[in-house]
């Protein structure tokens, strides 16, 4: 049933349905609803301020810790439960066989669309972190096809950008179910509308390696084996809390917290964060973000700081939008968010930051597989145009479907709309006539 020509795809679509929605929208949620309004919003951030008041330490000493890293990591961390629930199921699909027949069936899908069934592989360690994802393209053979795979890889939902989804759906969706899944298949649709465009350029023109592979009986996995595999997802996580994102939460308290207050250089309080040298950096790059509809200086450095790792952007929102006052509901940091972004706006922010360049430590990995700057550059680029452009129509029609009146980028978004599609049926001009393949064709 599950390899059927015509079930196969039906029965994927809702394992991937499920298993999201129970990660992200109910045990997960509830699980991670305890770890941040509890665990860090009524223990930890009190207990610590309180014995940081009894020492009488310096008002810069409290605000590092407790407004920085606590609520920095704090942010990042509270979604480890929803993490890990995703990863055990996913562990358990790897395990018990189905993930090797999906492979099988994404190849006949994969390869209409000018890719390898042995990209789905990459694609699917992917899903833990993009870094071994990437590397895992090396055994594709074909030197175009595993080009387009390291390229497509990083659309793919990794386990750093699930906080972003949690985060987005619960705030501005109320917990909406079809949240998560529609970001796992966003990731697939720019994979495949990616290989079609991508193949029909001289650099990736060619057909598809041939894929084989033994597909394992089904069995029914060692509990050990699969809670292994998800701490071993869950841990990598934890540790890039604890340096990156530590050395990043720092850097976004200082930059948030000083700036100049009437030509002096001064520590600011939650009501002068406009004043910040974070708030001047952001102001700096806002324009390039209005078209998306989150034209605002705390969106958009938060965006920046996701091209170090994506869990900054999560650390990030916990630290401009004060993480350290979350009440029981977490009330606060939902309704600031609120404020900030309309619906539309923040479903093309998650697109953006789910379709975009990768983080720092996936980029080195493009520049170690690819081994060439340029290819590099081609990647980075690519990815962040496509995840612009998808962004920029995501807010421009859904301000339309809203009864907004059309502007400028409205219209841009209908040309855009229309470049991607005749890029993607256009005619193969070095397609195959009577077996041969037309190189130089009239």
């Amino acid at each position: 049933m599950v390899t059927h020509r015509v079930m196969a795809l039906p029965i994927f679509a809702a394992v991937i349905f499920a298993v999201y929605y129970v990660s992200v929208s109910t045990l997960g949620a509830f699980l991670t609803d305890w770890t941040n309004e509890t665990l860090f919003g009524e223990r930890i951030m009190p207990a610590v301020s309180t014995l940081l008041e009894a020492t009488e330490s310096a008002q810069w000493l409290n605000g590092l810790l407790v407004d920085g890293i606590i609520a920095g990591i704090g942010a990042v961390l509270g979604f480890v439960p929803q993490m890990l629930v995703l990863f055990i199921f996913l562990a358990f699909l790897e395990a018990c066989g189905y993930m090797a027949r999906i492979a099988f069936i994404m190849d006949r899908i994969f390869r209409k669309f000018g890719l390898s069934g042995k990209s789905f592989i990459p694609m699917l360690i992917g899903t833990g972190c993009s870094v071994p994802g990437i590397m895992a393209s090396r055994t594709i053979e074909n030197d175009r096809d595993r080009k387009m795979t390291v390229i497509t890889t990083s659309f793919i939902p990794c386990g750093a950008k699930l906080p972003i989804i949690a985060l987005i759906a619960g705030a501005l969706f109320d917990g909406a179910w079809w949240v998560a899944p529609s970001a796992y298949f966003a990731g697939i649709a720019a994979i495949i509308c990616s290989g079609i465009i991508l193949k029909k350029t001289k650099m990736f023109a060619g057909d598809p390696a041939p894929f084989v592979m033994e597909l394992p009986s089904y069995h029914w996995p060692a509990t050990s084996n699969v809670l292994r595999s998800a701490w071993e997802r869950g841990w990598s996580f934890i540790k890039k809390a604890g340096t990156i994102i530590l050395l990043s939460t720092i850097v976004v308290w200082f930059t948030s917290y000083f700036g100049w207050i009437n030509g002096k250089f001064v520590m600011l309080d939650d009501m002068q964060m406009e004043n910040s040298i974070l708030a001047y950096i952001g102001a700096a790059v806002t324009w390039l973000f209005v078209p998306l509809g989150w034209g605002h200086w705390k969106a958009a450095v938060a965006s920046v700081t996701g091209l170090v790792a994506k869990e900054n952007i999560v650390g990030t929102f916990g630290i401009l939008y004060g993480f350290s006052r979350v009440a029981e509901d977490g009330s606060e940091i939902w309704i600031s968010l609120q404020g900030s972004f309309t619906p539309i706006a923040a479903y093309s922010f998650l697109i953006f930051n789910l379709l975009c360049a990768p983080c720092f430590a996936a980029v080195g990995a493009i520049k170690r597989e690819m081994n060439s700057g340029k290819w590099t550059w081609f990647a980075v680029g690519y990815q962040s145009l496509l995840a612009y452009s998808v962004s920029l129509c995501v807010y421009q029609f859904g301000r339309l479907i809203n009864g907004e009146p059309a502007g400028i980028w409205t219209f841009t978004a209908v040309l855009i709309v229309i470049l991607l599609a005749y890029m993607m049926i256009r005619p193969d001009k070095r397609k195959r006539f009577f077996g041969k393949e037309i190189k130089n064709p009239v």
